[in-house]
């Protein structure tokens, strides 16, 4: 095969779930040796897409080709057998096994195997692509952190020798190391003529990898263009049909008292956590993965123990041993895993907007249900949640629109103070500028809003005041007026702390 002969085909793919038309003749084209972009907000179509050309569903018309040669694949095995896999942005990981036989579950057969042997060529596969640096294969999935998870979901794919490797967000939970990896090993399938699609909201990840762009707006193709023929704006334009001319909407409101204080906060993740945050101030919490600012969240939220220090609610010691203790305390926390840490996947939109107001809508020991229903009405219409209605299950929607869904859960519980761990995860561009929107009214109404962000122009736009962390303490705070890139980069790479 050329470098570049077209390795996959897809022509005129429509897909409808009931009366929602979720593509409308679609095209793609995956040419050996080359990165395609796929892009589009959320529900544009991009995830049902990959889900047609891995065999998860089947196209209601179009037709798809390998080669050149009609396919058609019943499932995931089917396009495994075929050369084709898709890398998922939310990986299914088996927790009471190791690291080696999840990279190679699917594939061992019917017949028995060595532990050991399969730990070595486990080993051997992560040493190829310099992953052996930031996982061992033989930790058990369950003690596996979202980035190794999704390294695992990498090495099941690359292990096959696919002929076309689809990548739906792949760094939407990597820090910077992994991602250089990452690159390095996309590169080098190039050079071995893979045929690779690349989802990514990220920009510049779009730039510095891609050959060709195609973009899908609301189920339908839009076009394609060379990657050296188009730039931001443009694709933003094909993107949502309109310019974004103000990405980051923040305007500093006036502060009141200090809604939350924490006086040298520690347990077994973070130690001696100093900070404070204003009625009406965004504070943005910055520093790379594994720096600890994930369990900082989570032991303001009461999920993790304080071990020492104290917690100031509006000037009152709070003891914070739980979940329920935050709340009662007027603390509302959106964590980074969504799906498996704040939404019930299997039930309404309505059931997950008013999960935390339940006793607000109850009459006696029952729930009204048109006052749960208008509630979720409500936050449908003034969030612009993308939903058939309130009935609609939550796992059906967008990741942009699953997490409007959490943020409408608080916005109904009024909370005083409002902790949000990578919000803006694997969503569009549209519906990030929507949720800097929401935050930046949140702060306007008082509410003391902290941010931890992997996108450092993301924190930087949105954020009063900055908190970077490195080795689980804080290196440093830096004021709107003097934050930079590098100076974020300074303090979160801080070595000396790890001493």
């Amino acid at each position: 095969m050329t470098a570049d002969a077209i390795a996959l085909r897809a022509r005129g793919i429509t897909k409808s779930f009931g009366p929602v038309r979720a593509l409308r003749g679609v095209d793609l084209e995956l040419r050996a040796g080359e990165v395609t972009a796929l892009m589009g907000e959320n529900g544009a179509g991009k995830s049902t897409l990959l889900k047609i050309l891995d065999g998860d569903y089947q196209p209601d018309g179009g037709a798809l080709e390998m080669a050149g040669a009609p396919v058609s694949f019943a499932g995931p095995a089917d396009a495994r057998d075929a050369g084709l896999r898709v890398i998922a942005q939310e990986p299914e990981i088996v927790p009471w096994v190791s690291v080696a036989e999840n990279i190679y579950v699917g594939t061992l057969g019917a017949g028995a195997f060595r532990r050991g042997e399969l730990e070595r060529r486990a080993a051997e596969e992560l040493r190829r692509w310099g992953f052996h640096r930031v996982i061992d294969p033989r930790t058990l999935g369950a003690d596996l952190s979202p980035a190794q998870r999704q390294i695992v979901e990498i090495m099941r794919a690359v292990i096959t020798r696919p002929k076309v490797i689809c990548f739906d967000e792949p760094t939407s939970s990597l820090g910077d190391e992994e991602v250089t990896l990452l690159f390095a090993l996309i590169r080098e399938l190039q050079k071995e003529g893979v045929a690779i699609a690349y989802v990514s909201h990220r920009m510049g990840e779009i730039f510095q990898l891609a050959d060709r762009i195609t973009v899908l707006r609301d189920g339908g193709y839009v076009g394609t263009k060379s990657v050296d023929e188009t730039d931001h704006d443009e694709l933003v334009r094909m993107m949502v049909g309109r310019d974004l001319t103000q990405f980051f909407h923040r305007e500093p409101a006036a502060l009141g008292d200090v809604a939350l204080e924490l006086v040298d906060v520690s347990n077994d993740e973070v130690h001696d956590i100093s900070l404070s945050v204003r009625a009406g101030e965004v504070v943005g919490v910055a520093g790379l993965v594994g720096a600890g600012r994930s369990e900082l969240m989570k032991t303001i939220a009461g999920d993790l123990p304080v071990s020492s220090g104290e917690i100031r609610v509006r000037g009152a010691l709070t003891r914070i041993r739980s979940p329920r203790d935050s709340i009662r305390a007027g603390i509302g926390f959106a964590p980074e895993e969504r799906k498996a840490e704040a939404l019930l996947l299997e039930r309404s939109v309505r059931d997950n907007a008013a999960l935390v107001v339940l006793r607000r809508l109850a009459r006696w020991i029952f729930v009204k249900d048109a006052a749960e229903r208008e509630l979720a009405q409500g936050y449908i219409d003034s969030l612009r949640i993308r939903t058939p209605g309130p009935d609609q299950l939550v796992g059906r929607l967008s990741g942009g629109n699953q997490q409007k869904v959490v943020l409408a859960r608080w916005l109904a519980a009024r909370p005083k103070i409002l902790l949000l761990d990578e919000p803006t995860r694997g969503i569009d561009v549209g519906a990030k500028a929507e949720i800097y929107a929401i935050i930046d009214r949140l702060a306007h109404e008082g509410v003391a809003v902290i941010v931890v962000s992997s996108e450092l122009p993301e924190v930087l736009g949105v954020s009063d005041r900055i908190y970077v962390m490195a080795h689980g303490r804080i290196t440093g705070e830096l004021p709107r007026s003097e934050a930079t890139e590098e100076s974020i980069l300074a303090l979160a790479m801080d070595e000396e702390v790890a001493a």
